[in-house]
């Protein structure tokens, strides 16, 4: 694995799906956002409006899309979409209630019938995160929940932690001496 560039870019997961507010694991399931997702959206577009970003690449999955198309559109940018940002396929998880096999699956020890495993899905993040970052910068990326976790791990951080919705993230790299990436979270726009 070669690593992650090394430049600072914001992250951003796309905004609330019914299924996120039930509980169950969307994968690759094309879920649009619900209207709450919608509001996080249109919130964290106008945290986002008056940052110098460049260009923004997302998941062509409509969830992410969206979010992106919402963001977009504050930011005066159109958007790029990439496959390798595309949520994980959770093969025979999808659509069921997020369960506690999630530390076996990231340690490697356990993968979904049909699923991508975690060492896979890290290499596509890293693959994704990296043809974003080729990109004129600061560079927004607008993922998912799984795809952050194998972020976080090739970071240097913790994986499996859960990402809030529609809340962007300043990404720093390394600064000399230290090994891990540092995530800030932007304080949001209030609502409107």
């Amino acid at each position: 694995m070669t690593g992650l560039t090394p430049t600072t870019f914001w992250f951003l997961r796309h905004g609330e799906t019914d299924w996120n507010a039930q509980g169950l694991s969307q994968g690759r399931t094309d879920i649009p956002l619900n209207s709450v997702g919608l509001a996080q959206a249109r919130r964290a577009a106008r945290t986002l409006a008056p940052l110098p970003i460049k260009t923004i690449v997302a998941s062509p999955l409509l969830r992410a899309r969206r979010t992106a198309e919402i963001a977009a559109e504050a930011l005066g940018l159109p958007v790029s979409l990439d496959p390798d940002l595309q949520e994980v396929n959770f093969g025979e998880q999808e659509g069921q209630p997020m369960g506690d096999w999630y530390d076996d699956w990231i340690a490697g020890d356990y993968t979904p019938a049909g699923a991508e495993t975690f060492a896979g899905l890290r290499a596509r993040t890293v693959r994704g995160i990296n043809a974003a970052l080729a990109h004129p910068g600061p560079v927004l990326v607008v993922a998912h929940g799984a795809l952050f976790r194998a972020l976080r791990m090739e970071a240097g951080l913790e994986a499996n932690v859960r990402t809030p919705n529609a809340l962007p993230l300043l990404m720093e790299p390394p600064r000399p001496g230290e090994a891990a990436w540092t995530i800030t979270p932007a304080v949001l726009a209030p609502d409107e």
